[in-house]
């Protein structure tokens, strides 16, 4: 990784899940990134090459340090004098299920002093229609002096990572572009041109956020369909796996979905809200969207009446078991575990009156959450722990090839991954 003469000079803020492999990318093209967090235990891992994030090793970030590409820092006075700002920050729903921008917003007031004539502001956050070129435009505007589309650029981007994903990666995945005017697209577009192989152009802001929502809202929906099912399949008698697994030979007409726990991670549990509360502004009901959204929040309660079902079963009330939750993090082999059902199962347990463990090779350590504070400092637990039962939450590879039939308790799986299945196996 070498620097070139004519490298580029930006600025990503929020260093997380998004903001990190992304600066790592445009390094990789030549293009100096200073990565901006107001946390400082992110900012002197980078500085000192180490990673924090599983899937990103800390021998990239160490490369692009020492080449001068990268750099990381908590002062926003950076974003002076450069070239581009990428904004990469948290877009979570409030204690009301409402959008929450604050983030997205707060970022713009401290960019905006600092923002000089030129300089592109890019929005990352995957939110509702009409925040890049309504409220983000505003604080910008009102903090600088400037005017966007006139003295600076200002465009959406939407995030499109997938953490763990192998077969795609930031550089591969195309990247979908609109500014607020065809200038700033343009100029959005070839910044991105430098570092992704295929940019997609869309004519506004909006049709690029309302993209992101679109690719979202598709998966929740087909999500709870595949849930629904479950459900029913189950009264019935039939595996509901068995039945998607036929179903998906069909070479035409058919995507394969699979049900689980719960939604989890940072994109499907929340992103159809923000059409939702954002729809009723029109005077549009979202109804297709808000009942996929409850069949699957009520996901995690069908998975804890298997396991009273599987303790009954075993001779055995919820209240004073011990049951171990196995998997925190919301999708197989990564070490994310916002939004994650698993929480939401744990907290249900409790309330039932079960003692709750976790295993969890990715999550050693259950780190402070803004939706769960209270399992913040619990420690992942050996799997091997002798307890009344074990519900199977995150199908990590792990778990795919443990020895679950040496277990004498009920196992509970919701996630399909047991293959040599023990005496007391239970779907959920």
């Amino acid at each position: 990784m070498t620097l070139r003469p004519d490298a580029v000079r930006i600025v990503i803020v929020g260093m997380g899940y998004v903001g990190l492999p992304l600066a790592l990318q445009f390094c990789r093209s030549g293009v100096s990134v200073t990565g901006l967090d107001i946390d400082a235990a992110k900012v002197e891992s980078i500085n000192k090459g180490t990673s924090y994030i599983r899937h990103i090793t800390s021998s990239e970030i160490a490369q692009a340090t020492a080449a001068g590409l990268f750099r990381a820092t908590t002062d926003f006075a950076t974003c002076r004098d450069v070239s581009s700002v990428l904004i990469c920050v948290p877009t979570p729903l409030d204690g009301h299920r409402e959008p929450d921008i604050s983030y997205v917003l707060d970022t713009g007031r401290a960019i905006a002093p600092h923002l000089s004539r030129g300089c592109l502001v890019v929005l990352e956050s995957t939110t509702y229609p009409g925040t890049t070129d309504g409220e983000l435009r505003e604080v910008l505007e009102a903090g600088s002096g400037l005017k966007a589309g006139v003295d600076f650029h200002l465009a959406f981007s939407p995030e499109r990572e997938d953490p763990g994903r192998t077969s795609s990666t930031v550089k591969t995945i195309p990247k979908v572009v609109g500014g607020l005017t065809p200038a700033c697209r343009d100029r959005a577009a070839a910044l991105y041109g430098r570092a992704v192989d295929r940019v997609v152009s869309v004519s506004s802001c909006r049709v690029a956020e309302a993209t992101k929502l679109l690719e979202n809202i598709f998966r929740s929906v087909n999500i709870a369909l595949v849930n629904e099912l479950k459900v029913v399949y189950e009264a019935m008698g039939i595996d509901v796996w068995e039945v998607i697994e036929a179903a998906k030979t069909k070479p035409f007409g058919f995507m394969a979905f699979y049900p689980g726990p719960g939604l989890g991670g940072h994109c499907i549990p929340i992103d159809p809200f923000y059409l939702t509360w954002k729809a009723r502004e029109f005077g549009q009901h979202t109804r297709f969207i808000e009942l996929a959204g409850e069949i699957n929040t009520a996901m995690p309660e069908h998975v804890v009446r298997v396991v009273s079902r599987a303790l009954n079963d075993d001779s055995k009330p919820m209240r004073g078991s011990t049951v171990m939750v196995a998997g925190l993090a919301y999708k197989p082999n990564v070490d994310d575990e916002r939004e994650s059902p698993a929480y939401v199962i744990m907290k249900k347990l409790e309330s039932l009156g079960a003692t709750v463990l976790y295993n969890d090779p990715f999550v050693p350590v259950i780190r402070p959450t803004r939706e769960h504070p209270e399992f913040a400092g619990r420690r992942s637990s050996p799997l091997t722990t002798p307890v009344d039962a074990i519900v199977i939450v995150t199908a990590h590879d792990e778990y795919r090839t443990f020895d679950w039939a040496a277990l004498p308790c009920p196992v509970i799986d919701s996630r399909n991954a047991v293959a040599a299945r023990p005496m007391k196996y239970y779907r959920a």
